[in-house]
């Protein structure tokens, strides 16, 4: 039970970490997967 707990708080922490760290270099899901530079129209 103890290594399960401790496992939950290593996650939260990891968690939090890695969240702040994406925040404070301004990286997000939507800078990641969308890109209007390479958008072709018709041609």
């Amino acid at each position: 039970m103890k290594a399960f707990l401790l496992a939950l708080v290593a996650l939260a922490a990891i968690t939090v970490g890695v969240n702040l760290i994406l925040v404070a270099i301004d990286f997000s899901a939507k800078e990641a997967w969308a890109s209007t530079g390479n958008v072709r129209l018709d041609d």
